[in-house]
């Protein structure tokens, strides 16, 4: 009798869950207006970079070509945008009622971005001990306030996501909590396409020149 229910709850899903009811539609409504104030502020961070980014106090101190490790910031977007694929393999799941399957793939998208937050705070840590510091140059401050910015996102969307699976994880799949694990997917894909920029804007054009 409960694998009928189970199979009429599934037949009943929503094509598109995340908008089913009117305070999902509320939500990804008030998530692009958020989106649209975080772009602004982004690109605030990526032109005062661009101004700073040569603005060194002398000829001994490292610039971007000497300091940034390509091969390490190549690892951390491939962390990134895989990180990105698995919550789509989440979303993929949610929408066809399979609540186990999508809590999966989002554990795996928060380990990845863990490792990948891992790697910036190893990063930042090797900059410290070569001079490079937040007061070092405006240089230093251009960047960290940048790349930190975007860190911190990343912080906060794997609390966000950590806390989406602890609350709902006995509660089972439903159109409003469907919602939610929606609008976490949007915030993390946004986070990983502000993460290509500065992979090509701060490193790679840095160590290029």
């Amino acid at each position: 009798m409960a694998h009928v229910e189970e199979k009429m709850t599934v037949e009943r899903w929503p094509s598109h869950p995340e908008t089913a009811s009117l305070e999902g539609k509320n939500k990804l409504t008030g998530f692009w207006i958020f989106l649209g104030g975080e772009t602004a502020l982004f690109a605030s961070l990526f032109a005062t970079y661009l101004a700073l980014k040569d603005h060194v106090p002398s000829e001994e101190h490292l610039k971007a070509e000497q300091l940034f490790h390509l091969p390490l910031a190549f690892v951390m977007t491939m962390l990134l945008l895989t990180s990105s694929l698995t919550s789509v393999y989440a979303m993929y799941h949610m929408k066809n009622y399979d609540f186990k399957k999508m809590l999966t793939w989002i554990v795996v998208t928060i380990l990845l971005g863990l490792c990948f937050l891992g790697l910036e705070i190893y990063e930042f840590t090797e900059y410290v001990h070569q001079g490079h510091t937040f007061r070092s140059s405006a240089f230093g401050s251009a960047f960290y306030f940048l790349v930190g910015t975007h860190g911190l996102h990343v912080l906060i969307g794997l609390g966000w996501a950590t806390l989406l699976v602890i609350r709902n994880m006995k509660r089972g799949l439903s159109v409003y909590n469907a919602a939610k694990f929606n609008t976490f997917s949007l915030y993390w894909h946004f986070i990983d396409v502000v993460w290509v920029f500065i992979f090509t804007v701060v490193y790679l054009l840095g160590v290029l020149g």
